[in-house]
């Protein structure tokens, strides 16, 4: 496979901000609606990145001109992240509401004989998927 149909090579900057977009969208979508959601300057840059992910295969095109997703990419960038519904979440934060769940439940119903070491667990669990969520959505692509 020559580098340029490679789709973690494709999708990256301007495209993947455009692969993005449609992997949000419940209905397909035309070149001007991509320039208007993305704040593209032109319609001819927003139709350049449709072209490049038609080319790859993974968007089509209808016979009314728009443009709809195929199929999903799995591309690293995207590892670190979840969809629920049309959000992209950190993984990290089904484990921290997870933990913070259990460390809320510890809490109040043992409020008055907490355990320290079940306290520090939890609330440390809390703490470091708190952070990674955080880092992971910091370098969100989109």
């Amino acid at each position: 496979m020559a580098e340029r149909d490679d789709p973690e090579f494709v999708l990256r900057g301007k495209t993947l901000r455009v692969y993005l977009y449609l992997l949000k969208q419940k209905e397909s979508s035309g070149i001007s609606e991509v320039q208007k959601a993305l704040s593209f300057s032109s319609p001819s840059i927003a139709s350049h990145h449709l072209e490049k992910l038609v080319k790859l295969g993974v968007v089509s095109k209808d016979e009314l001109g728009k443009f709809n997703l195929e199929k999903k990419v799995d591309i690293s960038i995207l590892q670190g992240f979840s969809n629920v519904g049309s959000l992209m979440v950190p993984r990290f934060a089904f484990y921290l509401g997870f933990f913070l769940i259990i460390a809320i439940a510890y809490i109040v119903l043992n409020v008055t004989n907490l355990n320290f070491l079940a306290l520090v667990g939890t609330v440390g669990a809390v703490a470091i998927f708190s952070y990674e969520s955080w880092r992971v959505w910091k370098r969100r692509p989109f």
